[in-house]
């Protein structure tokens, strides 16, 4: 598999990847449409996008409210060590909760950075006791309760 960089990339393709990342489920032959190609050199334009790993799936996006979902929290953690094995440890046992998001590792204080999103703030509560706060080498934890969602989106910002 070919990796496919930026600058090979060209303005069909990132005119595909751009209709894509805001609708979907849309057909070939209508992605086709809306960019001006054929179905076939829009099948493979698709397909090689796919194989080089610039389209990493495709997903339905769900709207968290009306699955009950109301809290979003963001977890800062720091470890008590930052050698190799403990970010190894944490970083494994994280991608096992099915409550957080996101996790990226940081520079600074923190050593993590969790996108959490659970029911209430008593099943947020629950997973920092029992799960989040007994991972390994987890030092100290400070969570961020959000209020309002003034921006949330996963369109990436591709340039012409």
């Amino acid at each position: 598999m070919e990796e496919a960089s930026p600058s090979r990339l060209d303005k069909a393709d990132r005119r595909i990847l751009d209709l894509l990342q805001r609708e979907g489920a849309l057909s070939v032959a209508e992605v086709a449409s809306r960019t001006g190609l054929s179905t076939t050199t829009c099948w493979r334009r698709i397909q090689s996008l796919e194989q080089s790993g610039v389209i990493k799936g495709r997903v339905a996006l769900l709207d968290r409210a009306a699955l009950g979902l109301d809290v979003t929290i963001f977890a800062h953690v720091k470890l008590s060590t930052q050698g190799r094995d403990a970010i190894a440890a944490f970083a494994e046992a994280i991608r096992e909760r099915p409550e957080v998001l996101d996790c990226y590792t940081t520079m600074g204080e923190w050593d993590f950075m969790l996108r959490v999103v659970t029911r209430d703030i008593k099943a947020y509560e629950a997973f920092y006791l029992d799960h989040l706060s007994k991972l390994p080498f987890v030092q100290s934890i400070n969570s961020s309760v959000t209020v309002t969602v003034i921006k949330e989106t996963t369109i990436l910002p591709i340039a012409p």
